[in-house]
Formats: structure tokens, sequence, C-alpha cells
């Protein structure tokens, strides 16, 4: 009887083991759980591979790639940085995958104008094992965006950018890495391929379809894969003045909802963009912001089915990266980046293939395709960094159930000792350089500050405090990032001896 008991208690433990494993996400909210410098001069690239139960993540932009391992609490542990051909770069359209027992790495080198195959070592280093350069009959140059597509007896890659002949490439991955050309096919008035920043694949009734944003010829098109690699277009849509959002094409995605097959879109609209002939086609349409939804038909092709338009509970201006969070049988979750609105807003797909927003939260930079979503131990988190050269830092969130805090403010706290050689005058300078944030952060509500009176002696030689209130959550996280604020940690950190943060909720005064 106590056997039966004792098996019967174990399989309760069990079973409430397992049911912990996947968060609650009907109402998720994002929160910030760490942030790491990068060696590099900005992000504007993150992917993450998992090998061997370790979970790394790749930062990429101007400069070197950083590579990072993160935990299931979101916390990230530098392990290398690897320089890029020519020292050119930026590394976008990274992607990560298997290649018949090899771990690799495909970095679009933007300026080098060649592909990058790195192989991921067991630490999550990398070694760089092939190069692939831009012909005249390939389209690699200004290379934005990697797409791996799995066959039944081969791997590809799909290849598109901001080429002056713009197109789409494929490239057969060998097993060692290397890239031999396939196809490749120009852009043409009918095509979306001038400016492809996003790329995404379903799977039809056992055939393969990928699916392409045009940057600069505003729309979408989609493409079928056959076994040996090569390509043929399916469908084309193109952007309109009434009720498509499609002017700067920029990320795509999609989700497989029961037997609906969903691509979702967004753009970065031409108007965001100073008019110095980076933008081909000027004459351009604003009538707002949105993302866009698209149902596959059987045939691959895509068919417009809804939009969600911007307004001021969302923030999607400036769509630049939109991530699948989870998908469940009903339902999947999207982070959308953007760098206009310097935000990261959830939406929920549901199974009609409606959207609908959940809560955002402001990060304090603007996100430049810099984001990654990835799940470790039933745990959904993401990774962001910024285009901006003042940040250089990637962050990581956690998304869970929303916490309410109504009527509540965000009380900050600093504790601050100071070196042994630092003089009067320079720790006077320090406070004074820290109470003037408040001139040019909006968010700060207040700064109260003093020196230590506390005669316990469990101060831990903290001579000085400061109490920076918020009324949210976004506030704290536009002070944390904000060009001041990082100025400041650079101009008095030689003369820091501790720093002691804590941070709690109150009831609004």
């Amino acid at each position: 009887m106590k056997i039966h008991m004792k098996a019967a208690l174990v399989t309760v433990i069990l079973l409430l083991s397992t049911l912990t494993i996947a968060q609650d996400l009907t109402d998720p909210m994002l929160y910030r759980k760490d942030f790491k410098d990068i060696s590099g001069k900005n992000t504007v690239s993150i992917t993450s591979y998992e090998k061997n139960g370790k979970h790394f993540v790749y930062a990429g932009g101007v400069g070197n790639v950083d590579v990072f391992q993160i935990d299931a609490e979101g916390i990230l542990t530098p392990v290398s940085n690897h320089e890029l051909y020519k020292q050119k770069g930026p590394a976008r359209g990274m992607v990560a995958n298997h290649i018949n027992g090899t771990d690799f790495l495909f970095i679009a080198n933007k300026y080098g104008n060649v592909i990058e195959t790195f192989k991921i070592e067991d630490n999550g280093s990398l070694k760089q094992v092939a190069l692939v350069e831009d012909t005249s009959e390939t389209h690699l140059g200004v290379a934005i965006t990697l797409q791996v597509v799995h066959m039944k007896n081969a791997s590809y890659l799909f290849i598109g950018g901001l080429e002056e002949t713009p197109g789409l490439s494929s490239f057969k991955i060998h097993d060692n890495g290397e890239l031999t050309h396939v196809q490749s096919i120009k852009d043409t008035d009918e095509l979306h391929t001038d400016g492809i920043i996003g790329m995404f694949i379903h799977e039809v009734k056992g055939k393969t379809y990928l699916y392409t944003s045009g940057f600069q010829d505003n729309g979408v098109s989609s493409f079928r894969i056959n076994e040996d690699g090569t390509f043929k277009n399916v469908n084309n849509i193109d952007d309109n003045t009434t009720d498509r959002y499609l002017t700067g094409a920029y990320p795509v995605t999609g989700a497989t909802i029961g037997d609906n097959h969903y691509v979702v879109v967004g753009h970065r609209h031409h108007k965001y963009y100073e008019q110095n002939g980076f933008i081909k086609n000027t004459d351009f349409y604003y009538h707002g912001d949105g993302v866009s939804v698209f149902k596959v038909n059987r045939k691959g092709a895509l068919v417009p089915h809804f939009v969600l338009k911007d307004d001021e509970t969302t923030k999607l201006q400036g769509q630049t990266r939109i991530e699948v969070v989870s998908v469940t049988e009903d339902s999947a979750i999207f982070a959308v980046g953007t760098r206009d609105d310097a935000s990261i807003q959830l939406l929920r797909l549901d199974a009609e293939g409606q959207l609908s927003p959940l809560n955002y939260l402001e990060t304090g930079f603007p996100i430049y395709y810099g984001l990654r979503a990835l799940e470790i131990d039933g745990k959904n988190l993401l990774v962001a960094g910024s285009m901006s050269f003042e940040l250089n830092k990637v962050a990581s969130y956690e998304i869970a159930p929303k916490i309410e805090r109504e009527g509540k403010m965000l009380r900050h706290i600093v504790n601050l000792k100071y070196t042994e050689d630092a003089t009067e005058k320079q720790v006077d300078e320090a406070v004074q350089t820290f109470l003037n944030l408040k001139n040019t952060i909006p968010e700060i509500v207040d700064i109260e500050w003093g020196k230590n009176d506390s005669t316990e002696g469990h101060s831990d030689g903290f001579t000085h405090t400061f109490v920076i209130t918020f009324n949210d959550e976004h506030g704290r996280e536009k002070y944390l990032f904000h060009k001041t604020h990082l100025n400041l940690v650079k101009k008095v950190g030689p003369i820091i001896g501790g720093v002691l943060v804590t941070d709690f909720w109150t009831d609004k005064e």
C-alpha cells in the first residue's frame, strides 16, 4: 500500500512539473532580465541556437559578431566574438541550422558582399569554414536576408537583399558548409524581390513555399521550391492606398494554426527615411502603419486576409522584426520590434487569422531587425539589440503573465560607494551629474538623494543613495538606456567603488 501511495505521489509530482512547463500567456507582458555589452558597434541581427542542451545567442552588426550563452532566467554570459570577412559587415540575416551532422551559422556580410559559413563549436564559439562571393549571376551584394530550406535529399540557402541589381538566389548547402549556386532570378515589375528584408516558409500538402517582402517595390511574393532547390513564382501582392500596408515591406513570418497557414508581414513606411536617394520611389502615400495577415491557399499563393492598424493604444510605427513567441492549437503570439516607436509590441493571431494587440514595452532604444525569440525550460524569452551606435548592448526579456500595477509607481534605488582616491570635487560633480538626469530624461518623475546616515553598521561602505521615481516600467527602460544615463556611467565609472541597485513598486501618492 505504501509503495502504491509513493508511486502515486511521484506521478502527481511529475504531472504538476509537466503542467508548469508551459506559461500562461493569456495576458502576457515583457520583463527585462539582463543586458550585456557587445564588442561590436551596434546590433542589426540576432539569432540563437541550441547545442548539447545549451542555448547560444549570436548578435551581429557593424564590427564583430558576439556570442553569448543564455539560461532559462534570461541571464546572458559572454562566450566569444568573431571578425567578419575584410572586417566589413554589418552582419545581417544570421541563421543557424543543422546540416547532416554539423551545426552552422550563416551570415550575410552586407558590405563585404559575401555569405560566410561558420561552424558552431561545442561551446558556441564560431569557426569560419566557407565563404561565397557575389558574382554577376547571383544577388549577394548588400545581402540582408537568409533562409534555410530543408528538402528531402538536400538543404538550400535562399538569399536576398538590397543589391543594385536585386533578385533572389538559392544555393545548395554541402556537408562542409560550402555553398554552390543553384538558381537566381532578377527582380521584375511583377516580383517583390527588390530589397528582400524578410523571408518565411510554409509546407502545404507536402509542397514547400517561400514568401518574400520587397522593401523597395512595396509588396510580397510567393515561390514554390522544388526538390533540387530551384524555384518558381506563384503570386505577388502589391501595396495600395486603401486597405494594404506594404510600403517598405520588411519583416515576414507566419504560423500554422489548425489547418490554416498564415503569413504575417510588417513594414517600415518610406516616410520614416530621409529622402536622400536610398528610397527609389519617392512618390509614396501614407495612410498609417499596420501589420498584415495573408492566408495561404492550397496552391501556396498569398491571399490578403486581415490588417491590424496602429493606433494610440499600440506601438507599431516602423516595424523591423516580427518573431514568433509561441504557437498553440488555436492561436499564436508574435513580438513586433519597432524602430520608430522603440518598443516591442506583443500580438495574438487567432485561428481565424485575426490579429489583436496585447501588451507592449517601450525598450528605450530603436530596434532595427535585431530581435530573437526563444524558449528555454518552458520560459519564453526575447533578446533584442539596437542599431544605435551609442547603446553597445543587448538585452534579454521574459514574456510572462502581466502583473497588475494600476495605481502604482516605481522606485529605483541606487546606492553608491566611491573609490578611496576619489576627490571631494569628483564626488560632488558625480552627484550633480546624477541629479541633472532629470533635466534630460522626461520619464523621471523625481530624484531624491542623500548621504548615508545609518549607524547600524550594515551599510557595507555605501555612502550615497539616490531614489528615482517612475510612473511605469516604460520610464525605467527609457532612463536605463538613455544617452545621458549611459554617458554618466562612462564618466563616473572610474571613481565608483561599488553599486547596489534595488527597485520596488508602491502606491501612487
